[in-house]
């Protein structure tokens, strides 16, 4: 159909990249994981980059672009995940820890060192 043909046009570059990653029964997979982290490098750089440029062209500090957008593209799959989960599960357990798992994942270490210092401050 012409919507596969879209698709398969959109997702050509991930097809691509993702190709060039070895399978894990090569090396014991450490040839895969080494490649693995390269890619979700560079990858994590061209975001970046992409919401400083945004951020910049629609006129947004850059702390701001920085929190939202960055935050935007990493919430933005865990919540289509989530939608799918609770679509095919009758019970949507996959979805509740989908949510419960990825909100504690990417809080805690954003938010604990930032509220650390005042911990201490109000203990001390």
């Amino acid at each position: 159909t012409i919507g596969d043909l879209i698709m398969h046009f959109i997702s050509l570059f991930w097809k691509v990249l993702f190709s060039l990653v070895p399978p894990r029964f090569c090396g014991s997979g450490y040839p895969s994981f080494v490649v693995s982290l390269m890619f979700i490098g560079i990858l994590t750089a061209v975001v970046e980059q992409v919401a400083s440029l945004l951020g910049c062209v629609w006129g947004i500090k850059p702390a701001v672009s920085g929190i939202t957008l960055v935050a935007l593209g990493t919430s933005l799959p865990d919540t289509f995940a989530s939608r799918s989960a609770a679509i095919h599960d009758e019970s949507a357990d996959a979805a509740i820890g989908n949510v419960t798992g990825s909100n504690s994942v990417e809080r805690v270490p954003g938010t604990g060192p930032a509220l650390a210092p005042c911990c201490c401050l109000e203990m001390g």
